[in-house]
């Protein structure tokens, strides 16, 4: 009888051990990882990678201090909560809200410089594991290691190299998980977009750079992205051939656009178009829907990890009746306080 009771004690608790097991799995699943891809995140040194100049980077061991000599860079790296190891950034730093929002210890870091006058000398003597560089900045990769400092080359220029970029940076710095996290929300967030306008019809937008509103984004473009994610036409899609082009005003009018986009940063306001006798016959204009992309947190129309909020921005103002009059304010909110730790005051979008 004992045999007979012990036995059936030994099946009930393998058969509770087996219970626990699946429950864990299960929790593991639900909370989207398991302990192997767990495992899978963490970084062995050393490791290598593959930066966006096409060059294999050895690192030899998780870096402690890191030089940033370019802002969008910068951006990630606070996304990806390493700001505490940044030594020094791009010069302009104390002009960028993001750092004053997030991380305002980075505005009175030294500075390196810009693309176009890197100060080598204040790098090295930083004294940094790992140097991030623009690719405008790929001839000081030589000098960088000739003084035994590892440099990693990024070229962000769209939402796909971005996301390459959190990738490698991810990668080299031992924070594989958050990297992902990242690129996933984002993915996320504009698929949810495209659902909400899937019976949305898709207006005719242009799009106005920075230095002029003569001056359009055309197909090659990121900015081109932004538009077509908002569920719209950019009017200058037919430009292939260059990058920002220049346009007469016979162009636009021809174009006729029924929305104009304008640039975070541009020279000129939205008044100024309104008031431009040239463009008074455009639909745009006459129906006063001329809108500039925000710009009090960072440039939602540059490639940095926020630049979905860019394309949401846009959808608000020409799908105004496909998404709830909140839905741009809880998306930044939530965005932000989760991946740059700071309560976004979405009353400044208004």
């Amino acid at each position: 009888m004992k045999k007979i009771i012990a036995l059936l004690v030994a099946i009930v608790l393998t058969f509770s051990f087996a219970g626990c097991t699946n429950t864990q799995q299960e929790q593991n699943t639900n909370n989207g990882t398991t302990a192997s891809s767990a495992s899978e995140q963490q970084v062995t040194y050393p490791v290598t990678v593959t930066d966006q100049a096409g060059r294999e980077v050895v690192i030899e061991k998780e870096p402690e201090t890191i030089v940033s000599g370019y802002y969008i860079a910068t951006s990630i790296l606070i996304s990806l909560g390493q700001e505490d190891k940044l030594v020094g950034v791009e010069a302009k730093a104390d002009t960028r809200n993001i750092y004053s929002l997030s991380a305002k210890e980075i505005i009175s870091l030294p500075s390196v410089g810009t693309a176009k006058q890197f100060d080598l000398e204040q790098c090295a003597s930083l004294n940094p594991n790992v140097v991030i560089l623009p690719l405008k900045l790929k001839d000081v990769v030589e000098s960088l290691e000739q003084l035994g400092i590892t440099a990693i080359v990024v070229n962000p220029e769209s939402t796909e190299l971005m996301q390459e970029t959190v990738e490698i940076l991810s990668t080299a710095l031992n924070c594989k998980e958050l990297g992902n996290e990242i690129i996933e929300y984002a993915n996320n967030s504009i698929q949810t977009l495209n659902d909400k306008l899937k019976d949305a019809d898709a207006p005719t937008v242009y799009f106005a750079g920075n230095s002029s509103y003569l001056s359009t984004a055309g197909a090659k473009m990121y900015q081109n992205s932004l538009i077509e994610n908002a569920k719209a036409v950019n009017v200058a899609n037919e430009i292939e051939d260059t990058y920002w082009a220049e346009v007469s005003y016979e162009q636009l009018i021809s174009w006729n656009p029924e929305y104009i986009i304008v640039a975070s940063d541009a020279e000129y306001t939205v008044d100024d178009i309104l008031n431009d006798t040239n463009l008074s016959s455009l639909d745009a204009v006459k129906n006063k829907n001329v809108y500039k992309i925000p710009s009090e947190f960072e440039s939602w129309d540059s490639p940095v990890p926020s630049n979905f909020l860019g394309s949401i921005f846009i959808a608000s103002k020409i799908h105004k009746n496909a998404l709830d009059e909140d839905y741009l304010s809880k998306e930044t909110k939530d965005f932000y306080s989760r991946f740059y730790e700071f309560e976004a005051d979405t009353t400044l979008l208004d």
